[in-house]
């Protein structure tokens, strides 16, 4: 039997994309594909896959994978907890006090919270620490993210993902650590900074860089994506390896095995 999913967030452009995916995977029972009751599209099937958007929470999921806004992740999470299913979480932008409530909601059902879900990019997370502690603090450390021009948030939620893997690896503090969108007349950089900066252009899918500079050499490590199907295959993935795990809060890194 297999498991019962609600997408929400349905009508975006990983929503979406997501919707196609898993019905083409056959891992999943869709059950139910959500938007909040103002967006326009609800009552249509967008992809032409047999199911319409609505507003409305079906029972009985086994996995929910959220890809909306920060102000539909209470919905979200509530539901989860009410029906004892596990949570894929790839919405970005969340407050101190929402990412508190995922930490208290692992405690009950089984989570995976991640900025960016794709192979690639989950390695490169694993990967950035290990270079930075290698080339030690006399390289200077900037990254550069680029997304398109819809995109609300930044610094993107994977350039900070990268900053705070950094900063663990080489003992700075985060974030105060970070300098993001560095300007002004004095605008120096700071010894033991990790510079951030945020590029909007176009239809860019999603391009990180990290790089590391001293007097001579500059080391880079950068990923792009081509399209966001690697982000909503790596969802789907991590929804079927999630499903039946104890409650607990999991990342991509358990899901493709890189711890």
């Amino acid at each position: 039997m297999r498991p019962k999913l609600i997408i929400v967030g349905a009508a975006g452009r990983m929503g979406r994309r997501i919707s196609v995916l898993a019905v083409e995977s056959k891992k999943f029972d869709i059950i139910g594909l959500i938007e909040d009751k103002s967006c326009p599209q609800i009552g249509k099937d967008l992809e032409h896959i047999g199911i319409k958007i609505s507003s409305e929470f079906p029972s009985d999921a086994n996995v929910v994978i959220d890809f909306s806004l920060p102000a539909a992740f209470d919905n979200t999470l509530n539901y989860c907890l009410e029906q004892n299913c596990s949570l894929v979480l790839g919405t970005t932008g969340l407050s101190a006090e929402q990412l508190k409530k995922v930490d208290e909601a692992a405690k009950k059902i089984p989570v995976i919270q991640a900025t960016n879900m794709s192979v690639g990019m989950n390695l490169l997370f694993e990967l950035v620490g290990q270079v930075a502690g290698k080339l030690g603090d006399e390289y200077d450390i900037e990254i550069v993210e680029a997304h398109h021009r819809f995109k609300k948030d930044s610094p993107s939620g994977s350039a900070m993902t990268l900053a705070e893997k950094i900063a663990a690896a080489t003992n700075k503090k985060f974030p105060d650590c970070l300098d993001i969108g560095r300007k002004g007349k004095e605008a120096l950089r700071k010894k033991g900074t990790i510079g951030i900066q945020a590029i909007r252009l176009g239809d860019t899918v999603g391009e990180h860089s990290v790089m590391f500079g001293t007097l001579g050499e500059t080391v880079t490590v950068s990923h792009s994506a081509h399209s966001r199907d690697t982000f909503a295959v790596g969802a789907i993935r991590a929804a079927s390896w999630l499903v039946g795990k104890n409650a607990g809060r999991y990342s991509m890194a358990d899901v493709l095995g890189l711890k």
